[in-house]
């Protein structure tokens, strides 16, 4: 058994670089592939679930299939299949993040929604989620629609 799943270009690359032959590297890839022993959709809905609990968000989580070369129906079966309210996902990592310490300091909000930038959700729930916070005092400053 092996601990995680691993994507098509993943598994070649890492024969590539043990010096294996390419058509070597293919006829086995497609072995694994008809066996049912790799499966880029397993292994996309794997990243997902796996980036998501760790706190990212879409747009992180997509930038990351991307460079296992999973193709774009892919990629959004596997996000939908999370069923997640990114939102709450969101106002939760900030409250954690930040605690009580933001509150009327439109400094601190500004870096809760870098923060929130920076893990891969997009601007406009990184602002809701700094708007619907629990401490969000200072959080009247920040555009509705930005």
């Amino acid at each position: 058994m092996v601990r995680r799943e691993h994507s098509r270009r993943e598994l070649k690359r890492k024969l590539a670089q043990r010096g294996k032959d390419a058509g070597e590297i293919d006829a086995a890839l497609e072995t694994l592939s008809r066996q049912d022993f790799q499966n880029d959709e397993r292994f996309a809905q794997a990243l997902a679930r796996s980036r998501q609990s760790a706190g990212y968000g879409p747009i992180r989580i997509r930038a990351e299939m991307s460079q296992h070369a999973l193709d774009g129906e892919t990629v959004e079966q596997a996000i939908s299949a999370l069923a997640c309210d990114w939102l709450d996902m969101a106002k939760d990592l900030i409250e954690r993040r930040y605690l009580r310490k933001i509150q009327a300091d439109p400094a601190q909000v500004r870096k809760a929604v870098d923060f929130l930038l920076r893990r891969g959700f997009d601007t406009r729930t990184a602002y809701a989620a700094a708007r619907v916070a629990d401490w969000a005092d200072g959080a009247e400053n920040l555009p509705e629609d930005p």
